[in-house]
């Protein structure tokens, strides 16, 4: 239990930077913003200083740099990682080093009772040996077991099933795992009961993904997003939208593929950050660039804007088919109308009856497009209601947030 009136140091491992467009970097950067005000608890941020998807920090405001290689952000201290370009394995190194340097910062500073979270299951080959070494300092090891990582499709087949031997590794060596999902925490149990240490199972908790439910503080008129649907050739309620990470398991082929044979009016904006090879890949299978409605729009940083261009959107595609809670999915429910979901157990765990479902069969979600085109405003609206509803009740990030703070004190026995 977390001594009163004692700071607890929490050390965050896994996620590449703060706010960028994946999982991980979206819930450091909530967490973070949620508790900054709170004396009882102090994050220590592990981040990327190099290639893909690196922390630029000095792109974000209300950074405080201390170094070439630390800074404060939402009153955390985060420090920056470097890695050697290897291929798939930088990511192990990246955890790796991480760890490492957070147990010399905790032996350097005598933080007493730390608690270090790992975000995916990358290291297990390594995990018996930190496991071993964060005791030691008397601190506590959580995880995130992330959804799925073998599944992948672009690791091949060794390094898939590299994941999934790491995965059971990283599960036997870690104090909690924290469960993004329910389906990803019945999965761990069917997995690895009685496959603990010593027998023991693994012990586990479920805490969400959250949204920001509050709109966008720009309005229609804004310069920002006149300018921005300007330049991307869009229009307000006339483009369906996708925004994530570019990545074969996201359904790209599928949504765009489907989208080209839709007979949609509308245009189809995709916000990602572009994979040239993945997107060489694409061109060559579906030949997307002749239809002028497939518009591959860039990345979009600015939070109010990129919220303002979901609740402007006539509907939204999500086809991830691998994770657990994932938080663009919540973000579109919590600020668009109309959202459609690929149809998998992830995705309907969370959206319930507040969405549209499409199967990644040929035709599916071609026949939903044109389905949802005669929509009328009035059904529109409900399925929005729904979702917010929905969102309101189960994924705010002040409610994850607290979760989050109770995980902290109640499970840290040291």
């Amino acid at each position: 239990m977390q001594r009163e009136n004692e700071v607890q140091h929490v050390f965050l491992v896994g996620a590449k930077s703060l706010g960028a467009y994946g999982g991980y970097e979206t819930f450091v950067y909530k967490l973070t913003e949620y508790h900054q005000n709170k004396k009882n608890i102090k994050y220590h941020v592990a981040c990327k200083a190099n290639g893909d998807g690196c922390m630029d920090e000095t792109k974000v405001d209300g950074v405080t740099r201390i170094n070439d290689h630390e800074f404060e952000f939402h009153n955390a201290h985060c420090f920056k990682i470097d890695i050697p370009q290897i291929g798939p394995a930088q990511a192990i190194y990246y955890d790796v080093a991480a760890l490492k340097a957070c147990c010399k910062y905790i032996k350097e500073y005598q933080i007493k009772h730390p608690i270090v979270y790992i975000m995916a299951c990358r290291i297990g080959p390594f995990a018996g040996h930190f496991y071993k070494e964060i005791h030691k300092l008397g601190g506590t090891v959580y995880l995130n077991p992330d959804g799925h990582e073998w599944m992948r499709a672009k690791w091949s087949a060794p390094i898939r099933k590299y994941w999934k031997i790491s995965e059971q590794m990283m599960v036997k060596y870690c104090d909690l795992a924290i469960c993004d999902s329910v389906n990803i925490e019945k999965y761990i149990h069917e997995c690895y009961d009685s496959k603990g240490i010593k027998g023991r199972n693994p012990k586990t908790t479920f805490i969400a993904y959250g949204a920001d439910l509050t709109l966008s503080k720009l309005s229609d008129d804004d310069e920002k997003l006149v300018n921005w649907y300007k330049e991307k050739g869009l229009t307000k309620k006339d483009y369906y939208l996708v925004v994530g990470r570019f990545v074969p398991e996201n359904s790209f082929e599928v949504m765009i593929r489907e989208f080209m044979k839709s007979k949609s009016q509308k245009d189809f904006a995709i916000i990602t950050n572009v994979n040239d090879k993945f997107l060489n890949e694409l061109e060559e299978k579906l030949h997307f660039k002749k239809d002028k409605r497939i518009k591959f729009v860039g990345t979009v940083y600015d939070q109010e804007l990129l919220k303002k261009i979901r609740e402007n959107t006539y509907a939204y595609f999500h086809g991830h088919t691998v994770g657990g809670t994932n938080p663009s999915l919540i973000e579109a429910l919590g600020s668009t109308d109309l959202n459609l979901l690929v149809d998998v157990g992830f995705n309907k765990e969370v959206a319930e009856d507040c969405a549209l479902y499409w199967s990644r069969k040929p035709g599916s979600l071609a026949k939903l497009i044109d389905k949802v085109d005669q929509m009328s405003a009035d059904e529109i609206a409900e399925m929005g209601r729904r979702a917010k509803k929905r969102v309101a009740e189960e994924y705010t990030w002040a409610k994850i947030c607290g979760q989050y703070e109770d995980a902290f004190r109640k499970y840290n026995k040291n």
